[in-house]
């Protein structure tokens, strides 16, 4: 009996005794688990650093890796044909993912459903509210609702339901057929400015604003900012401004944006007057025999919007792993330069400087002669990918048509830019000269010549006018570019 006793005694004060272990060992596991990475192991007290689980980005759907790199932009030569010289200076580019081909009618109209349909779920909440579903935050707590997508439209609408779809539809005066009404395809979205946010000079607090100890802080200093905000007014037209206001907190930084997204058609008889592309106009965008061809008349403004959507619709489906996910945006004048001259850096997407092959087969659907556009096998646009990509793995970085980039159009070009990753952007404000709205383009396009698909050549579109020989592509900065030999796997 005594040993027994004597027994629990000494198991009592081991389990005492070794409590401590355990609760160490128990904590070390949780906080391991909660963070997600290893604590740093020590050896003989140095400090060997802080472990962790690395982020393997997947390659997104349609796009390929344009390694960073080098690049002398701009040309030595004076263009033969308006004697114009574009700015050359060296200049190195971090590594991002580039759309393989220009973005198509099919993936657009995509989009375009995807505000049509945001906008009738939107109506159709008013009277059903299984139409929006509570938002909470990572404690639970409501936080408002947003729209339910989980719930299907309805294939046999009742009255009331029929009424609000029918809303989103135009009728033709003349046909009487019903169309959807584009001027309602508006899409209102929020960009934060980190760049803004960053600056010393728009710290919150004002002494964190100068590091020169010298300086006698005013701790009244009024730091004063323009942000862009938009609207809808009583009359169903979207207000944009930009307004001056003081400096009071992080959401000052947020700008909201509400852009009608759907191509303008017209811009195929709007850019050639006397010619008869009516056909072009009515089915170019609609009609799914053109599903492969690049989408036009699309304004830089719906550009951006795109890129914000295609980034949203992503991250949806990531989970965990969106927070390392870079977002989708147009290419800066230099990237999209560095990534058209290929591997070699060619003075076109090509390996030679002639345009045909020896067969006299065309590298590039452009204007091959004064009028013949048939020439390389094309009258407009072509579908997207038919001619051979360049090193990279890039398609139709000549010709088809022009994109748009993000980077605003100087004649100084890349003598006003930095020489690494370089940029020059601006959002022009609704009151700000015409002349201030000019964005650069690239590539040029099926209507032009041989001297406007080089690619160092400079072009130039004010960011709210569609044309029908310009499109765009999207980029996406890596989540790693520490490297080249950055670890990227394939779905």
């Amino acid at each position: 009996m005594e040993r027994n006793v004597n027994r629990r005694k000494k198991k009592g004060m081991m389990a005492k005794r070794f409590l401590p272990f355990y609760l160490f060992t128990f904590l070390l596991l949780l906080f391991s688990g909660c963070f997600g990475s290893k604590l740093a192991s020590s050896v003989g007290g140095e400090v060997t650093g802080a472990g962790g689980r690395s982020f393997t980005e997947p390659t997104p759907y349609g796009m390929t890796l344009i390694k960073r790199g080098h690049l002398k932009m701009g040309t030595e030569k004076t263009d033969s044909l308006w004697g114009r010289q574009t700015p050359l200076r060296d200049i190195s580019v971090d590594g991002f993912w580039m759309d393989e081909t220009e973005v198509t009618n099919s993936k657009y109209r995509q989009f375009v459903y995807y505000v049509r349909d945001s906008i009738l779920r939107e109506r159709l909440a008013e009277i059903d509210e299984t139409y929006r579903t509570l938002k909470t935050d990572k404690e639970g707590n409501e936080i408002g609702s947003v729209i339910n997508w989980k719930k299907a439209l309805p294939r046999k609408p009742s009255e009331d339901e029929q009424e609000v779809i029918d809303g989103l539809y135009a009728t033709n005066p003349v046909t009487g057929e019903k169309m959807l009404d584009c001027k309602q395809m508006n899409y209102r979205y929020e960009v934060f400015d980190y760049t803004a946010y960053a600056l010393r000079r728009n710290r919150l607090n004002p002494e964190e604003r100068h590091l020169n100890t010298d300086i006698v802080i005013d701790p009244n200093e009024q730091v004063w900012i323009s942000k862009d905000t938009a609207y809808i007014d009583d009359e169903g037209k979207i207000v944009r401004e930009t307004i001056n206001r003081q400096l009071t907190g992080p959401w000052d930084f947020l700008n909201t944006y509400i852009v009608n997204i759907y191509p303008d058609t017209t811009c195929w008889v709007n850019d050639f007057p006397n010619a008869d592309n009516e056909v072009y106009m009515r089915y170019y965008f609609s009609n799914p025999a053109y599903n492969d061809y690049p989408v036009v008349g699309v304004t830089w403004e719906q550009a951006n919007a795109f890129c914000h959507w295609r980034t949203e619709y992503l991250l949806k489906g990531l989970g965990p792993a969106a927070r390392f996910v870079q977002r989708y945006r147009l290419p800066t004048e230099a990237e999209w330069e560095f990534a058209a001259r290929g591997k070699d850096q060619n003075e076109f997407p090509w390996d030679n400087e002639d345009v045909a092959s020896g067969k006299g087969c065309f590298f590039a659907n452009f204007k091959p002669d004064d009028g013949n556009y048939t020439k390389d096998g094309n009258l407009i646009t072509s579908r997207v990918g038919i001619y051979s990509g360049n090193s990279n793995g890039l398609y139709d970085m000549a010709g088809n048509v022009a994109e748009w980039t993000s980077t605003v159009y100087t004649e100084a070009g890349v003598d006003a830019m930095n020489d690494i990753n370089p940029q020059l952007s601006y959002n022009a404000a609704k009151e700000d000269p015409y002349r201030m709205k000019k964005k650069s383009v690239r590539g040029g396009s099926w209507k032009d010549p041989e001297s406007y698909i080089r690619s160092a050549w400079r072009s130039s579109e004010y960011q709210n006018q569609p044309r029908s020989y310009i499109g765009f592509r999207c980029v996406r900065s890596l989540a790693n570019s520490t490297s080249d030999k950055a670890k990227i796997s394939k779905k």
